[in-house]
């Protein structure tokens, strides 16, 4: 069987904040969870995450999904699989894929097809390269007639070597019983003083084995980042890569400005993705839709013919045909459904609200079950909270909240019910009734004459 060792214990000094380094985000998304992705992509499973500096950081994102390991000592890429060892060898007659967890850019297809070239040669060893014009600070891949002979650091690397333009990604495939073997052989013989995973080829070929390389036709396998700069370079490689694709898939950008789109978010052809909006998660955008400016949605669900305008949305569906703004947020467990009108200066918090049914502007909807074609009027507050427990208000079809109205949940209001404007709701309202719950106006003459409360009577002070 095969199986996945995940580097993931360095500490990224340069970047100067005090987490792993694979857990810097890359369009939102950890470093990590990228290089997860591929291998899960590529119907691998059986993972190894070799963790170090602030290791429970790693443990606490991952929530055990993956086997972990510590390297407690940061002696070098050998070392570090060295530490995968008992993981390694209870299936040592399979495969090892080890990958960098802070190279996000690995892909599914990369993966696949090395492997499908690693076991048709017969190789003990491939190693994952690619060809680029600037190869500074990379290993360079030393090849001989039969595949490759080394890999050599660019610290360790001569004059020749530094032309070479063919890197190495940081990714290889080995047999596993021959990495298992090589491990115990690698010595710290270098400027570094650390443990090569590199120098794994060059005792393999020692040995009679085979080694080759795969140049990956993703030219980005081998981008990582030491820095905030680099960091920003990955984003921005990442977003333009993700831009395009939806490009090719339909969907329109007059403007990219401020454009973030994570890489598992679905848009539908002819959609406009204005500028300013970022999609994160497992976001689903239908067609037809206009979604922003300035929106975020977040692992929600868009229907078909859609207009979001200045609308923040989490871990909700909007359904089709519905309009949404400007200035709205909807909140987690929320369903739109179709026809929906939400005006400026609205929340939907853990609501249902019917097909058809008008929110005006300045409104708070919390934990409230609402039926079709409901008209609400500016000001409604569905007060859901007693300070103890969160309660439901119902609101059947064709009802008629008017503005100002509070309703104090548990409150049923029925179907084609009106409220009066400025009411404080706190019985249930009978289906085709008018419900008035407010003072009666009280005039009171010459009151400001008398009590001259904050002016004179010629309005000064």
């Amino acid at each position: 069987m095969d199986n996945v060792i995940i580097l993931a214990g360095g500490q990224g000094k340069r970047m100067k904040a005090d987490i792993p380094k694979p857990m810097f985000k890359v369009l939102g998304e950890a470093m990590l969870e990228w290089v997860i992705g591929a291998c899960e992509g590529s119907g691998l499973s059986d993972i190894c995450i070799v963790k170090g500096y602030k290791a429970e950081m790693i443990d606490e994102y991952l929530n055990g999904r993956y086997e972990t390991v510590l390297q407690a000592e940061r002696l070098g890429t050998g070392h570090a699989v060295m530490q995968a060892r008992t993981f390694m060898e209870k299936k040592p007659d399979g495969n090892t894929l080890v990958l960098c967890g802070d190279a996000p850019f690995i892909d599914s297809k990369t993966i696949t097809d090395s492997l499908a070239l690693h076991k048709g040669n017969g190789n003990a060893v491939t190693v994952i390269t690619s060809k680029v014009q600037n190869p500074a600070g990379y290993g360079r891949i030393i090849r001989s007639e039969s595949g490759i002979s080394s890999i050599v650091e660019e610290k360790d690397a001569t004059v020749e070597q530094k032309k070479i333009t063919e890197i190495n990604s940081g990714a290889y495939w080995f047999k596993t019983a021959d990495l298992l073997e090589s491990l115990k052989a690698i010595t710290t013989d270098n400027s570094q003083g650390e443990y090569y995973l590199t120098d794994t080829i060059y005792i393999l070929l020692n040995k009679g084995k085979k080694a080759d390389a795969f140049i990956s036709e993703n030219p980005n396998v081998v981008l990582g980042a030491n820095d905030r700069k680099g960091l920003l370079a990955l984003n921005k490689v990442a977003r333009e890569d993700i831009i395009n694709r939806h490009l090719e898939n339909g969907v329109e950008f007059t403007c990219i400005d401020g454009i973030t789109i994570g890489r598992d978010v679905i848009i539908g052809e002819g959609t406009q993705i204005l500028a300013g909006t970022v999609l994160k998660g497992k976001t689903v955008i239908g067609t037809g839709c206009v979604i922003g400016p300035n929106c975020i949605i977040e692992n929600s669900t868009v229907g078909n013919d859609t207009n979001l305008n200045y609308v923040q949305c989490y871990d909700s569906k909007i359904d089709n045909s519905v309009k949404i703004g400007p200035f709205v947020q909807v909140r987690p467990g929320s369903h739109i459904m179709s026809g929906v009108k939400i005006g400026d200066f609205v929340e939907i918090k853990n609501s249902v609200i019917g097909e058809d049914t008008a929110v005006a502007h300045l409104t708070y909807v919390g934990d409230s079950d609402v039926g079709g074609c409901v008209n609400f009027g500016c000001g409604v507050v569905t007060v859901n909270y007693d300070g103890e427990k969160k309660n439901r208000c119902v609101i059947k079809d064709n009802a008629f909240i008017g503005c100002n109205t509070n309703l104090i949940a548990p409150v049923t209001v029925g179907e084609y019910s009106y409220t009066a404007a400025g009411s404080t709701i706190t019985d249930d309202i009978p289906p085709y009734s008018l419900s008035i719950a407010r003072a009666r106006q009280q005039n009171k003459e010459n009151w400001v004459a008398e009590k001259k409360p904050y002016k004179d009577m010629n309005g000064e002070k």
